[in-house]
């Protein structure tokens, strides 16, 4: 089994912060720092492309994009250009979109939650196929494209093969949001009460995840299960049993939030490292 992973979760600052701050979590030995992206924001993409430049190793990732406003050949472009300067090194979460962060300052952007998903889903299937740098046609709902000339024109194809890895939110235990996760190539773990409401995931839900995940996946790429949420103010053996209830249960990323977190808490988190746990997490 793999060991599970750490990453920080970066609040959106000036680019050149965020290459400081990717540089420093490298140095400390962290395996992935992540950035959000909201309508108006400072641009992730941008900033994982600056911190790129900057680091060697350390995996770059957002969390999440929501496609519903961006084009998937813009995100595709962005996205291939953002793994060939990294050699490699991008993750690409997407979601349908969080209207409650300002999307009512933009009425011209679609706000009921069926087309965003469904704009979603035919975003996760343009991005492969772009990525494949081959010719093809799409014709959805909400997208088109009939690309004849992407073989002798086109910008080429990713370093990561067959794709860049692509993590999607997954609201356990909606069928339909776990058949999209069966598409992609990792979960950002979260859960639906019978009623619908968002409730606090548990290792028993990761647990659960994976072993939908083993019986309903037919992709033969590696799979990620992803859980999110913030250690900052537990003592060290507490930070260490949580960390390792996740791993013992099979999630293969932890993400530490520090998304509202200023500079210096930021640098506190990165210089406090990754615990060192005995065991080994879960791994698809």
């Amino acid at each position: 089994m793999a060991t599970m992973k750490f990453g920080l979760a970066l609040p959106p600052r000036n680019p050149r912060v965020t290459a400081d701050q990717a540089r420093m979590a490298e140095a400390a030995g962290w395996d992935g720092i992540f950035l959000g992206d909201a309508i108006w924001t400072v641009d992730p993409m941008v900033a994982l492309g600056a911190a790129a430049m900057v680091t060697e190793h350390i995996r770059l990732g957002t969390m999440v994009i929501p496609m519903p406003i961006r084009r998937p050949w813009k995100v595709a472009s962005e996205s291939l250009a953002l793994d060939l300067v990294s050699q490699g090194r991008l993750i690409l979460g997407l979601g349908a979109g969080a209207v409650w962060m300002g999307w009512q300052a933009f009425p011209d952007e679609e706000t009921d939650i069926r087309p965003r998903a469904e704009m979603l889903d035919e975003s996760i299937e343009l991005l492969t196929r772009f990525w494949q740098g081959e010719p093809f046609a799409y014709e959805g709902q909400h997208y088109h494209v009939n690309l004849s000339w992407a073989a002798e024109h086109g910008p080429g194809k990713p370093v990561q093969q067959p794709r860049i890895p692509l993590w999607v939110p997954g609201l356990w235990p909606r069928k339909a949001s776990m058949r999209r996760v069966l598409k992609c190539d990792g979960i950002v773990v979260e859960k639906l009460d019978p009623e619908g409401q968002s409730v606090t995931p548990t290792p028993d839900d990761v647990r659960a995840i994976a072993a939908y995940v083993a019986e309903h996946r037919t992709l033969e790429t590696p799979f990620d299960i992803v859980v999110n949420g913030e250690t900052a103010g537990m003592d060290p053996v507490q930070r260490r049993e949580t960390l390792q209830a996740w791993a013992d249960a099979g999630a293969t990323w932890w993400i530490e939030g520090a998304w509202n977190a200023t500079d210096e808490e930021v640098a506190a988190r990165i210089e406090a490292g990754i615990p060192d746990l005995p065991a080994k997490g879960g791994g698809l």
